[in-house]
């Protein structure tokens, strides 16, 4: 069964889901369907060194979480 992570764009909660097939999973924290699905560390291939995969920093302009280019100011 496929591990996948996800955020969820309405409240910000990060989690880990087993995903079958089509299904559609819901954040556990407020039950809403809109997820960006993440990188699972342990997926990222590094090429052979030892070094995590980075997140995105956020926003020099807004602030916001997803990253330079997300908002509406870029």
């Amino acid at each position: 069964m496929p591990l996948y992570e996800y955020r969820c764009l309405d409240c910000g909660h990060r989690f880990e889901q087993f995903v079958l097939g089509e299904a559609r999973p819901l954040c556990p924290s407020c039950e809403g369907a809109r997820l960006q699905k993440l990188l699972s560390t342990f997926a990222v291939g590094s090429g052979g060194s030892a070094k995590a995969a980075e997140a995105p920093t956020s926003c020099g302009s807004c602030g916001d979480p997803r990253g330079p280019g997300a908002c509406s100011l870029n």
